[in-house]
């Protein structure tokens, strides 16, 4: 991991596109091959979802997300696989040394995200990919991926996060997130932005960029959940694909499902013009169906049933809950809880606590608020669930098992991504204290 703060000073942009041109990164050939992702919630499902998709159609495809939750090589994979560390360490020697004499000469601190977003162009590059599919890591007007140029990008939803940075309104961070997007391009919003549509499209306006909405041109109908994966019928403009499926669960799954099969069939469109429609519609279909995506309501252990989600916003958090009830029933749940000192407890506890009887709170090793101010809120937010206090995830682990073997219950860890993979790193042997984080 680079030795550098989580944030440079000011925009990077300038400073960041110094280090591509150092470094040889074709942008022209960069922007051909390049999909966007920004968006509050639902990003690293969409990347996922578009690079399983590229990668069904037979192209070689980069993916760039973050954060990483067990491994930093977890960030940059090609065809599914995280870069070896072999070909890692001789990049982080070269982007460091480049991020190091640019900085010297600006007289500019660089941040960590933009040293690892050079450091995918290059090894992207590198590999000859055909497709590279880039997550941002803050909204998009100064986020590196601006420097894609990519002129098909989406906004996978929009909340209230980093206002300091994006703006006190739903509307300034939705718009902030679609400046990614190159003039003359194209931007596939989720689900809940629609409400801000007409503000968005008066934003959009002056740089010629044309919108697409989940439930609105891109279609979404016949939704069911059986056997832990999701089907729905899909509506693209004139394209219709029934019965497609996926295993990653929650209604907000399907929108994510959508925009990314929306921003690869755009995305083929410019860059390839005409194509076979058989051909695309079993990428789609391939590629929706076999994604994996670690940490969202994902399954970490069956005797009890143990579901962690890495959701941290609260409106993520809700649409992640929902999804957990959906598929696995709203009953007979414990409640592994906790939440990053840096976010608003309050805010995510009330998403929570009362739709549980039964709350263990903690505290992550990382960054963690401490478990007595989260049971505070808890008690606060449902004063008729039994609250139990556990100083250390470690702890969680064997309170909310041994509460679940008596109860017969099954288990439920939300509230941070810290807690969350943390409590799976502990259930499979590991220690927190060896997980490192960006």
């Amino acid at each position: 991991m680079f030795d550098l703060p989580k944030y440079g000073e000011g925009i990077c942009l300038a400073r960041l596109a110094a280090v591509l041109d150092r470094l040889g990164v074709d942008r022209v050939s960069l922007q051909r091959k390049a999909i966007a992702i920004c968006g509050s919630n639902g990003k690293g499902s969409t990347a996922a979802f578009t690079a399983s998709i590229g990668r069904a159609h037979g192209l070689r495809t980069g993916l760039f997300t973050s954060p990483h939750l067990y491994r930093f090589n977890e960030r940059f994979r090609i065809d599914g696989v995280p870069i070896p560390h072999e070909a890692l360490t001789p990049l982080l020697t070269r982007v460091t040394a480049v991020v190091a004499d640019v900085s010297a000469q600006r007289g500019e601190q660089f941040g960590a995200f933009e040293a690892q977003f050079a450091l995918a162009c290059l090894y992207f590059q590198q590999e000859n990919c055909d497709l590279v599919v880039c997550e941002a890591g803050i909204g998009g007007r100064y986020d590196p991926t601006r420097l894609l140029g990519a002129r098909v990008s989406c906004v996978t939803s929009v909340d209230l996060e980093h206002t300091a940075l994006l703006g006190h309104s739903l509307e300034l961070i939705a718009a902030d997130k679609s400046d990614a997007c190159a003039a003359g391009g194209t931007i596939v919003y989720g689900e809940n932005c629609r409400p801000l549509r007409d503000q968005l499209a008066e934003y959009n306006r002056s740089r010629r960029v044309d919108a697409l909405y989940v439930r609105d041109e891109i279609g979404i109908e016949a939704e069911t959940i059986a056997d832990a994966r999701q089907r729905f019928d899909l509506r693209i403009g004139r394209a219709g694909y029934a019965a497609l499926e996926t295993s990653l669960l929650g209604a907000f799954q399907l929108n994510n499902a959508a925009i990314a099969a929306t921003l690869f069939a755009l995305w083929l469109e410019r860059s390839a013009g005409t194509h076979d429609p058989a051909r695309v519609e079993a990428a789609i279909r391939d590629g929706l169906r076999e994604t994996r995506w670690p940490g969202r309501l994902e399954t970490i252990g069956t005797a009890p049933l143990t579901v962690i989600d890495v959701g941290h916003t609260p409106d993520g958090i809700r649409q992640a809950l929902a999804g957990l009830h959906a598929a696995h029933g709203d009953n007979g749940w414990i409640l592994v809880l906790g939440v990053s000192r840096d976010k608003a407890a309050a805010e995510i506890v009330d998403a929570l606590a009362p739709a549980f009887d039964s709350i263990v709170c903690s505290s992550a090793h990382h960054k963690g608020a401490p478990a007595e101010l989260i049971a505070e809120a808890a008690r606060a937010a449902n004063s008729r669930a039994e609250i139990y206090t556990a100083a250390t995830v470690a702890d969680a682990v064997r309170e909310a098992r041994a509460l679940a073997e008596r109860m017969n219950a099954r288990i439920y860890v939300a509230g941070g991504l810290f807690l969350a993979i943390e409590f799976a790193t502990i259930l499979r042997g590991g220690r927190a204290e060896d997980l490192r984080f960006f």
